[in-house]
């Protein structure tokens, strides 16, 4: 580790953001033209509706007022008679045609010529709504000839009306309609915002402020989000939001555990050092007692205290990028199963059975040491596993070392009987710190081995439906190159 790691980190300062317009801000913005185009939509067919039913209620009141007139005889209305029946109607003029003859029922004040036409038989809804707008977009007080239909025997009936009144009438219907629709807009869309605003608002906020909370500190378990029970794309967004955030929590711990660990080791490494370097001068003394059981077993402890010497070299081999390389040659596997379980203590165990089925002769395309301790983690993981087991079950402790080949692949297995692997362990059973719940673990041993196996193209994996836990491991051998071969068959 560097000089530097002890030293706080600097963060650099988040930039500031400009402060914009929040979802709610523009879901209103959003609101409004919508209401106001809903309010056009309305009012543009009502002044229309309401100009036609006008022009019609005139063309009503002058049949009635034709019927009047009309059975009079000739000339025998008085004019002032004549006035107020044309009063009452808010017309100029009432006339009537039948047959070929055009009849002028009553008139006061014509003017001199009529300003426009207006047809109501043949009045469509596009041309109602444009006349409507044009009556109110008028100035002054033109004169408008309307025909309609006539009742009786009559082909159409003809009423001149002044179009101011009309155009006053429209404005007053116009402010009434606008302050009814408005309020009633006013209303809706408030409803409106409000729903937007507790069906999506609402939980964008929530999953923002969680998202800013978790960014500060996600190491931490409590800024995790607690999804609700929205069934649709939002509540789908929070659970896996949340179950992101959990992965990533567990990450990060695994992460400080690893950087905690490989401060420890670093702290400790120079005196550990040292002190196996005075024990390797101590055994390399043992090596001239001429006690046969010390000519025994001095090699293995020079050889177990080299092993240790250089793992303090490296600090800690499963803390790096990456293990070494493997220095692979062909040994045989029953003499490295030996000094595992030797190495394992379980030489001289008799609590613990141990039974070797090495097929005889067996090879192996491998790196000794790293094999060794491929075996060794398993053969450790075994004996915790049986150590944990309860006591006062019928079926003996028992670890057992198979070893075969298939084809160009060299198959070794280690068995026990102890309570197996529980499926909560088993999908993460190879990574870091993912221990079975066993007293004593650290989490390392599987995830070394599995490192180990795969850098010589092998593979490791728990077997299925076996008493107690049974791990294989699969090296194939490396591929024979044809030229060198040759080579050395030519130089022979």
């Amino acid at each position: 580790m560097s000089a530097t790691d002890d030293q706080p980190t600097l963060q650099t300062p988040r930039p500031q953001v400009p402060r914009r317009l929040g979802l709610s801000g523009k879901l209103l913005l959003l609101t409004i033209p919508l209401v106001m185009i809903a309010l056009l939509m309305i009012y543009v067919p009502s002044i229309a509706n309401f100009w036609t039913n006008r022009l019609n209620d005139r063309l009503a009141a002058a049949n009635t007022a034709a019927l009047v007139l009309d059975a009079a005889p000739l000339g025998m209305v008085p004019d002032s008679l004549a006035r107020q029946i044309l009063s009452s109607v808010g017309a100029r003029a009432v006339a009537i045609k039948m047959g070929q003859q055009r009849r002028l029922l009553a008139s006061a004040d014509l003017p001199a010529a009529i300003d426009r036409d207006i047809d109501m038989r043949t009045l469509t809804v596009w041309s109602a709504i444009v006349e409507s707008f044009e009556t109110m977009l008028e100035r002054g007080n033109q004169t408008i000839r309307v025909v309609g239909p006539a009742p009786g025997a009559a082909q159409f009936i003809e009423v001149v009306v002044d179009e101011k009144p009309l155009r006053q009438a429209m404005y007053r219907f116009s402010r009434n309609l606008l302050v009814v629709a408005l309020g009633i807009a006013i209303l809706a869309a408030g409803l409106v915002y409000l729903a937007l605003h507790y069906l999506f608002v609402r939980p964008m906020r929530r999953l923002t402020a969680n998202l800013v909370g978790f960014h500060e500190n996600p190491e931490s378990a409590a800024r995790i989000i607690v999804p609700s029970q929205r069934g649709d794309e939002i509540g789908v967004a929070e659970r896996e939001l949340s179950d992101m955030q959990r992965d990533l929590v567990s990450m990060l711990s695994q992460k400080s555990r690893l950087a905690a660990l490989g401060l420890a080791v670093s702290k400790i490494n120079h005196d550990l050092r040292n002190m196996l370097a005075s024990s390797q001068l101590l055994s390399d003394q043992l090596a001239s007692v001429p006690d046969p059981r010390v000519q025994r077993f001095a090699p293995k402890l020079m050889r177990s205290l080299e092993r240790a010497i250089d793992f303090c070299q490296s600090t800690l081999s499963y803390g790096r990028a990456q293990e070494a390389e493997p220095d692979r040659r062909v040994i045989q596997v029953e003499p490295v199963v030996s000094e595992v379980r030797e190495s394992a203590g379980l030489a001289a165990d008799a609590s613990i059975t141990w039974i070797s089925a090495i097929e005889r002769g067996l090879s192996i395309d491998a790196d000794p040491d790293q094999l060794f301790r491929v075996l060794l983690n398993l053969v450790r993981n075994a004996v915790q596993a049986l150590d944990s087991r309860p006591k006062g079950e019928g079926s003996p402790l028992q670890i057992r070392i198979t070893g075969r080949r298939e084809g160009s692949v060299a198959i070794i297995e280690v068995s026990d009987t102890g309570p197996g692997v529980p499926a909560k362990a088993r999908e993460h059973l190879f990574e870091a710190f993912q221990t079975s719940g066993r007293p004593g673990g650290s989490g390392l041993g599987l995830a070394i081995a599995a490192e180990l196996v795969r850098a010589h193209g092998g593979d490791i994996h728990l077997v299925e439906g076996t008493i107690g836990a049974t791990f294989r491991v699969s090296i194939p051998d490396r591929p024979v190159e044809l030229q060198s071969v040759r080579n050395e068959r030519a130089r022979a």
